[in-house]
C-alpha cells in the first residue's frame, strides 16, 4: 500500500563497518578536483554517475565523513562531496564564514558543476547548511537528509563568556588538532587512542576501525573551525523551518554527545514532510557508526515514490 510506511528493523544491526570496507580500494585522487567559487579553491570529491547525491560535512570534518557512503551510493548515483571553505583541503572564504555563506556557496558550486537539483545529506553543521540551502535555494533540493542537525539547540549557546572563551583559545585548540591530525595514523591503530581522539563524536570509537578514524582525524586542526562555531550559535533557523518543502529524513544517534536528541522530535515537529529515526548505541556520526543501516536507510528514502513513506524510530527503535 503506498501510504504504508517502510518498516525498519527493530535494532540498527552492527556497530561500525563489517569486513573491508569499499573506500578503501578507491584511488581518490582520481575522484578529486579543485573548484574555484567565490576566487577560492574548494576541494571536490566526485565519483559515479546517474541521479545526484551532495553530502556535507560538520564542524571540523572533511570530505572523509562520508567514505562509508560514497563508493557504495556511486554505483548507481553521481556522488559529490566537498571540504567546506576553512576546512580540509579547501581555503578559507573570502567573507566571514556564515551559516547563509555556505549556503550560497553551495547553490554557486553545483552551477560550477551543472547540477540542477540534488539529494542533500548533511551531517551536524552540514544539516544546518542543508537547511540554508532547501529554504533560500528550494529548487536546489529534492529531498534532504539530516544527520544530527545543527541548528536548534547551539543558538541558546550564544554568549559573550562562552565567546570570549571561544577567542582565548583558537590558537591553542588548532594547535592541538594539528597535532592530531600529523599522528592520526599511529594514533588510530590503538582502541584506546580511538576512544581519546574520536570519543567526543561516537559512541563506541573504539570498535570503529583504526584507518577509518585516522582518515576523520586527518581533517582536524583547520583555520575555519572558531569562526564556524561562531556562525553556528549566530544564525537562527527555527522559525524558517516550516519553509521546507522537499522531504527531509532525520537520522540521529540517541547517545549523541554534541547535539541532544531531543532535537530530532523538534525538527521532526518543525519541518513539514518529515520523519525521524533515532537509533540507540549511537552517536553523533551515524553514517560511520552505523554505515550498513544509514546506507539501507538512505537507499529506501532516495528510491521513495510519491506517497510512500520510510517509518519513524524512536530511540527504543519502536515504528
Amino acid at each position: 500500500m503506498p501510504d504504508e510506511p517502510l518498516r525498519l528493523p527493530d535494532a540498527p544491526g552492527d556497530y561500525g563497518p563489517t569486513g573491508r570496507s569499499p573506500w578503501m580500494d578507491v584511488d581518490w585522487r582520481e575522484h578529486q578536483r579543485w573548484v574555484t567559487v567565490d576566487g577560492r579553491q574548494v576541494n571536490v570529491v566526485e565519483l559515479g554517475s546517474g541521479p545526484p547525491i551532495v553530502f556535507i560535512h560538520g564542524l571540523s570534518g572533511s570530505w572523509q565523513n562520508w567514505l562509508e557512503q560514497l563508493p557504495v551510493f556511486a554505483r548507481e548515483h553521481r556522488v559529490i562531496a566537498l571540504d567546506l571553505p576553512g576546512f580540509g583541503a579547501s581555503e578559507m572564504p573570502s567573507q566571514k564564514i556564515s551559516i547563509s555563506g555556505y549556503g550560497r556557496l553551495v547553490d554557486t558550486l553545483l552551477d560550477e558543476l551543472g547540477v540542477g537539483s540534488a539529494a542533500v545529506v548533511g551531517n551536524s553543521m552540514g544539516g544546518f547548511i542543508g537547511i540554508e540551502l532547501a529554504i533560500r535555494f528550494p529548487e536546489r533540493v529534492e529531498r534532504m537528509v539530516l544527520v544530527s542537525a545543527a541548528g536548534l539547540s547551539i543558538e541558546y549557546l550564544r554568549n559573550e563568556r562562552a565567546l570570549a572563551v571561544l577567542n582565548v583559545t583558537e590558537n591553542r585548540l588548532a594547535a592541538y588538532s594539528g597535532w592530531l591530525a600529523s599522528r592520526s595514523d599511529a594514533l588510530a591503530r590503538r582502541p584506546g587512542a580511538r576512544r581519546l581522539i574520536f570519543g567526543i563524536v561516537a559512541h563506541r570509537p573504539e570498535r570503529l576501525p583504526g584507518p577509518l578514524v585516522a582518515e576523520q582525524v586527518r581533517g582536524s586542526g583547520k583555520p575555519g573551525f572558531v569562526p564556524a562555531l561562531d556562525a553556528l550559535t549566530d544564525y537562527r533557523i527555527r522559525d524558517r523551518l516550516g519553509e521546507i518543502a522537499c522531504p527531509t529524513l532525520i537520522v540521529w544517534g540517541a547517545e549523541d554527545k554534541l547535539v541532544p536528541a531531543r532535537d530530532a522530535d523538534e525538527f521532526a515537529r518543525l519541518i513539514p514532510n518529515s520523519r525521524k529515526v533515532v537509533w540507540p548505541e549511537t552517536g553523533h556520526v551515524a553514517m560511520l557508526e552505523r554505515p550498513a543501516a544509514f546506507n539501507a536507510l538512505l537507499d529506501a528514502f532516495l528510491a521513495e515514490e510519491p506517497g510512500e513513506r520510510v517509518g519513524t524510530q524512536d530511540a527504543a527503535g519502536a515504528a
